[in-house]
């Protein structure tokens, strides 16, 4: 198959690594074409979120393929690759393809069974294709990758609960502060999360959400949606002082609250808690703004410890999963060893029609006195000899691709029919 993925994860890296190799929709096109225009990567996508970044791709050769993906991680994140080896992974071949079927499920999530990766795999991919960074392999792998996610959450409990970045969020908010009714809460940022983060708040009791967002069109898109009010990135210092509960999910690169803005907000509210979520990667928050006084700010690294409690009450559920996994994956192997033949099988057939044609052009005089009908007939018979003759060959080539028995095969038909 050739399938080899590179990456970090939550897992494997700090959350300051994870920032430095976050890329946005706009940087990945790129990316995408820097990496297809090495000469031993025939194919990629490139998989950011919050959580991890993973360069999938389908490599001419091993060991080329994997330098220049790994040149392309550094390249990235600014990094030696002697700073980027120790939290870096690599799958090849049927590994790599589990991985991308556990990922896709939620089992390799910070917050086990999350709804929103399904997505993500999904857009990763089709912008790869829109950039003609992928062909049949990819185009297969991440079709059959989105199959499993939707049949690990149909036919498990893997998603019951809390089972998104933006409710474990929520979750926490609520648990921290007993509960969200009568508290005032802004969300900054109207993104996928952003938009996950307002339902979820709403579905929890909160009664004022306020949405601010760089477009204030799409703030109010969100906010006109979940019955929330709405403020332009401008207003935050004026708005800062009159919340309880702030979750922030915009990535813009630049902090949009440092020590000195929140310091000020505290200033105007001496008595009153602030509760600040940075679920933003990069992140929106300085990490000193949870050194101020009566101001509690949680990361990503603290959701994922928070939503850690929560995968042994569902590994029975994660059992489940890892077998559909399996069996997916297997399935996936059987038919990826299959399609390996069809070239072979094609060429195979196509000897034989050229035989077939030249056999006929060889006796057309003697066949010139055949009526349209006759013609016909030898057609047909003609086409149905080498259909029956290959029928065997063409099956056994394609039940035994990728054994030994399959690779014996494929060389013998080569060197009988001469197909190089």
């Amino acid at each position: 198959m050739s399938i080899l993925v590179i990456g970090v994860h939550h897992r494997t890296g700090p959350l300051e690594l994870l920032e430095r190799l976050a890329l946005g929709d706009d940087a990945l096109p790129k990316v995408l074409h820097g990496l297809v225009s090495r000469p031993d990567v025939r194919e990629a996508v490139v998989l950011s979120t919050c959580n991890r970044t993973e360069i999938y791709a389908v490599a001419e050769r091993f060991h080329g393929a994997f330098a220049d993906m790994r040149d392309t991680m550094c390249e990235i994140g600014s990094l030696a690759p002697e700073d980027l080896h120790p939290a870096m992974y690599t799958f090849y071949d049927e590994a790599a393809v589990t991985h991308l079927f556990e990922v896709s499920a939620g089992l390799d999530s910070s917050v086990l069974g999350e709804t929103e990766i399904l997505g993500q795999v999904r857009r990763a991919w089709e912008l790869a294709h829109d950039e003609g960074a992928t062909r049949s392999t990819l185009n297969t792998l991440f079709r059959h990758a989105v199959e499993v996610g939707k049949r690990a959450r149909n036919e498990t409990g893997i998603s019951r609960s809390t089972a998104s970045v933006s409710h474990a969020a929520v979750d926490m908010a609520r648990e921290h502060l007993g509960t969200l009714a009568h508290r005032r809460v802004l969300v900054i940022g109207a993104g996928e999360v952003g938009q996950g983060v307002a339902t979820a708040l709403v579905g929890a009791g909160a009664d004022s959400v306020t949405v601010a967002n760089r477009t204030v069109e799409r703030g109010r898109e969100l906010a006109d949606r979940v019955g929330a009010g709405v403020i332009s990135l401008d207003e935050l210092d004026h708005h800062l002082p009159r919340v309880d509960v702030v979750v922030t999910c915009m990535g813009g690169g630049q902090p949009l609250l440092d020590v000195a803005s929140v310091r000020s907000t505290m200033a105007q509210r001496p008595e009153r808690p602030l509760l600040i979520i940075d679920l933003a990667l990069p992140r929106d928050v300085e990490s000193a703004v949870g050194d101020l006084n009566g101001v509690t700010r949680y990361d990503l690294d603290d959701l994922r410890d928070w939503a850690a409690r929560g995968v042994a009450a569902r590994q029975a559920e994660v059992d489940r999963v890892r077998a559909i996994v399996a069996d997916e994956v297997g399935r996936f192997v059987v038919e990826a060893t299959a399609r390996q033949a069809a070239p072979l099988v094609a060429a195979l057939h196509e000897r034989a029609e050229h035989i077939r044609l030249g056999e006929q052009e060889r006796l057309h005089a003697r066949l010139a006195s055949l009526d349209d009908e006759q013609r016909a007939a030898v057609e047909a018979l003609t086409r149905g000899i080498v259909a029956k003759l290959l029928h065997g060959p063409s099956v056994r080539l394609k039940n035994d691709a990728g054994t030994p028995r399959g690779e014996r095969y494929a060389d013998a038909v080569r060197d009988l029919f001469d197909l190089g």
